[in-house]
């Protein structure tokens, strides 16, 4: 069945208290908005508007990548008056029209897909209720004695027998093509002066056109986002929902109720998740792989087998099989880890390829390298890749030694199976199998303490040690 959605977004979302328009705050990693856009294409809309308003551009550039048109409610009037705005962006559709709203994010494509297929075939409109444990303040749906829809009386207006019934309205609607026309007929005769969607029922009614009910099965896709606290209400279902996912995938997560992932993060079986981990973005883990406690991982792949021990931080990282981070290691963007290669704790690696079995243990900075094979980084290592105006690389060949506290000022090769003696530091390429020692010879100054005490005894009594001159 062809239908189109319309996704409500225009409003400002002044209980979120935010500069930034309510559409657009992040959840799980994605604007709000986009949840309700994406049910919409996965539930097989071939029409997706989206009506903006508030924040106009910072929104349409958001839903951009998606490919779904939008439409501008240039003064907020309503939830019908932004149904009419969408009225040109559809001028050529003849079926049926799904209005959503764009802060209500757990409303799935299943749902979207069945309300819609609830819009009578001769005329008339569907509309979507639910059942929350707490009706509190709803609209409630009134049925007549044949089981279809009679009315919607507001909680204020209904009497103690009304407000007893559980169905609600869930304020997401299905209309047949006939809805352009009569949008008109709705007034604004109201307290905010406004033009309301739910006034359509009636229009509906009064033309003959029948009100078909289409209840939810899960009153938790039902909930709505106007505070922050509704946002944290709304992110903990989703966790919940992608924790379960992945479990039940074969995933292992220790206190899973501290986990953190996003929608776009991939897990092979076996994988396991300590207390506190965040997953993020493009993330993907491979079969067997472990993340240790606290650890943040952004934009990354770890392949099969590799281990992410506790307090680490990925952004754009890659590690191989059988690779090894932390603990307290740090891997910036294009930090690569291949087979079996080993970084420890307080080890930053930038942009940088560190071979299969490189080792490099605590303390050490390797930003815009490549280090062989075999290599052992000793604590302490600093590749000085900056030189106040551009970037430039270390190239150390595989089986090198880096010894401990050294400096390698870039541009700087070392060659195959090199040592670099501790200390040193190396602005000249070492060859292949040579020692590279730069630093100053020591010298040991015989007699050096007593010679200190002396002196400092001297000013405490104002005397002069011999060949002292004022």
């Amino acid at each position: 069945m062809s239908f189109a959605v319309v996704v409500l977004a225009a409003g400002k979302g002044t209980r979120m208290k935010s500069a930034l328009p309510k559409v657009l705050h992040p959840l799980l990693g994605r604007p709000l908005v986009e949840y309700a856009a994406r049910a919409a294409l996965d539930a097989g809309a071939e029409r997706v508007v989206v009506v903006v308003g508030h924040g106009a551009e910072e929104v349409s550039a958001a839903l951009e990548p998606l490919g779904v048109r939008t439409a501008l409610q240039a003064e907020q009037l309503g939830t019908a008056h932004a149904l009419a705005s969408a009225r040109e962006a559809l001028s050529d559709w003849e079926g049926p029209v799904v209005v959503t709203m764009g802060d209500a994010p757990l409303i799935s494509a299943g749902t979207l897909a069945g309300l819609a297929q609830a819009v009578p075939t001769g005329g008339g409109m569907a509309m979507l209720t639910f059942e929350p444990d707490d009706p509190a303040q709803y609209g409630r749906v009134i049925r007549d004695a044949a089981g279809r829809v009679d009315r919607v009386v507001e909680y204020k207006d209904a009497s103690s027998e009304e407000r007893a019934v559980r169905e609600v309205n869930a304020g997401v609607y299905a209309f047949d093509a006939h809805v352009w026309d009569y949008l008109s007929e709705i007034g604004r005769d109201n307290a905010a002066g406004e033009y309301y969607l739910p006034d359509l029922i009636g229009v509906y009614q009064q033309h003959g056109l029948e009100v078909r009910a289409f209840k939810a099965s899960d009153p938790t896709e039902l909930l709505a986002v106007n505070d922050r606290a509704q946002l944290a209400a709304v992110e903990r279902v989703l966790l919940e929902r992608l924790r379960a996912h992945w479990m039940r995938e074969g995933v292992r997560m220790v206190m899973p109720e501290t986990v953190y992932l996003e929608p776009t993060v991939e897990l092979a079986p076996d994988v396991t998740l300590e207390p506190g981990v965040m997953l993020k973005g493009a993330t993907r883990v491979g079969e067997g792989a472990s993340v240790g406690a606290f650890s943040v991982i952004s934009d990354s792949e770890l392949a099969p087998g590799t281990e992410v021990r506790s307090h680490s931080v990925l952004e754009g990282a890659r590690l191989a099989a059988g690779a090894v981070a932390g603990p307290f290691a740090r891997l910036r963007p294009g930090a690569v880890l291949e087979a079996n290669a080993f970084v420890g704790n307080f080890v930053e690696v930038k942009k940088s390829r560190l071979g299969p079995g490189v080792k490099a243990g605590h303390l050490a900075y390797l930003g815009d390298a490549e280090v062989g094979a075999g290599t052992n980084v000793g604590a302490g290592t600093i590749t000085a890749n900056y030189d106040g105006v551009k970037k430039h690389p270390t190239i150390i060949g595989p089986r090198a030694f880096i010894g401990s506290n050294s400096v390698l000022i870039a541009p700087v090769r070392i060659g195959a199976e090199a040592t670099v003696a501790a200390g040193s530091a190396i602005n000249q390429d070492v060859p292949a199998g040579a020692l590279g020692i730069a630093r100053a010879r020591q010298r040991n100054l015989e007699g050096w303490a007593e010679r200190r005490t002396r002196a400092s005894n001297s000013q405490k009594d104002g005397t002069r040690m011999e060949g002292e001159t004022t």
